[in-house]
């Protein structure tokens, strides 16, 4: 496991920093039309003039997951670009998940569904309330 200093903070490369996580809850934050998906990535844009005109301009934080592997920024020439999370990131989406602070079922179900977590208030093999079938 390959681990990083940013600033004061220790971290493993499978882990998301602070911002990283704002970013993931903003992103992928149900607004007004259908929940986003993950398959879907996140909008990167490009520079538009300059010696770098029609390259990527990924923020840092976008940067920094690319960096350390967990996110990917397929060019395919279209106008706009996505990165995707690898699928280390999707396991890092996981582990992040597993904190319901992080991902809080109410406004992420969604992508825990997309992940394959079930609510921890979930289960189906369980009885409703009041039945005593026993």
């Amino acid at each position: 496991m390959v681990l990083l200093y940013i600033g004061a903070e220790r971290m493993s490369s499978n882990t998301f920093t602070a911002k990283e996580r704002a970013l993931i809850r903003n992103e992928f934050m149900t607004r007004f039309g259908p929940p986003p998906k993950l398959a879907d990535g996140v909008l990167v844009k490009r520079w538009v003039t300059g010696p770098n005109k029609g390259k990527p301009k990924p923020s840092l934080t976008i940067q920094g997951l690319l960096d350390r592997g967990l996110m990917e920024l397929p060019d395919d020439g279209g106008h706009w670009l996505r990165a995707r999370f690898t699928a280390a990131g999707i396991e890092a989406l996981r582990a992040m998940a597993e904190d319901q602070r992080a991902l809080p079922p109410t406004e992420y179900q969604h992508v825990l569904d997309e992940l394959g977590i079930r609510n921890a208030g979930d289960n189906d093999d369980a009885s409703p309330p009041g039945d005593d079938r026993g």
